[in-house]
């Protein structure tokens, strides 16, 4: 299993890193993707993949919730990067009105901004959104030239907005909302082909059932895997085997 969607840098693992490492490679993890948040996540990012070389990947990308005045700067920043070494994918980018519209016009300008950075570097784009799928999905179409991919992380929308994803040549990133009672995800996924998914943990937050409520890590790909097999009548070897190379295919992973 590769978890596409791990914040495995963040503090929360500062004491015990090396051990969730340790797990997520007994349980079968090949491979943990680094999405980036924002200037002060870089280095500690970066660290956690020098100390785990060919196992952790670094993105690079600027978060909508980190979107404020200054953005413009922190864009540079996150180009200033890419012209120092490559990276796997742009992201985490995309749009997010839970929280504060304050900055809903600089946060369309700076997604705008790395759809085109990751055409320009030909890498694949890792997209939140949270109420703002269509808002994003409007953006994504304007911006397709047939060469943008990626994925909508964390998906938790309806049949209809998966397909529209689907249609609009992206995967969606399945995690821990999937295992969640009232997650919706039930209605969802037995209509998904396994060749649009991959899976995540989005650790440390968003835990699956039946760790919910407490810090997530890599290791509980395996129980999202176990759940979309269950909701797919198929087995979770087949789901683990086809979302990795769902992953290695999208993230040109050797």
């Amino acid at each position: 299993m590769i978890d596409t969607h791990a914040h495995i840098y963040a503090s929360e693992f500062d004491p015990d890193r090396d051990d969730v490492i340790q797990r997520a490679r007994q349980a079968g993890i090949e491979k943990i993707l680094m999405p980036n948040i924002d200037p002060d996540s870089i280095a500690p990012m970066l660290a956690t993949e020098s100390a785990y070389p060919d196992f952790c990947y670094a993105m690079m990308g600027l978060h909508p919730c980190y979107v404020d005045q200054d953005y413009q700067q922190k864009l540079a920043l996150i180009e200033h990067w890419f012209e120092q070494r490559d990276f796997i994918a742009v992201g985490e980018i995309g749009i997010d009105l839970y929280w504060d519209k304050t900055y809903k016009k600089q946060q369309e300008i700076a997604f705008i901004t790395q759809l085109q950075l990751a055409k320009q570097k030909q890498r694949p784009v890792v997209i939140h959104t949270r109420d703002s799928i269509q808002e994003t999905l409007a953006l994504v179409q304007q911006e397709q030239d047939g060469s943008l991919r990626g994925v909508f992380h964390c998906f938790g929308g309806t049949r209809d907005e998966a397909q529209q994803i689907i249609d609009s040549g992206f995967h969606l990133g399945l995690g821990g909302v999937t295992t969640f009672k009232n997650g919706g995800m039930d209605q969802v996924v037995p209509h998904l082909d396994l060749s649009h998914i991959i899976l995540e943990t989005d650790c440390p937050y968003l835990a699956p059932v039946p760790h919910r409520g407490k810090r997530n890590e890599p290791t509980y790909t395996q129980l999202v895997a176990e759940r979309i097999a269950t909701l797919k009548s198929c087995s979770p070897e087949d789901v683990d085997r086809l979302t990795t190379q769902n992953a290695k295919t999208l993230f040109r992973l050797s």
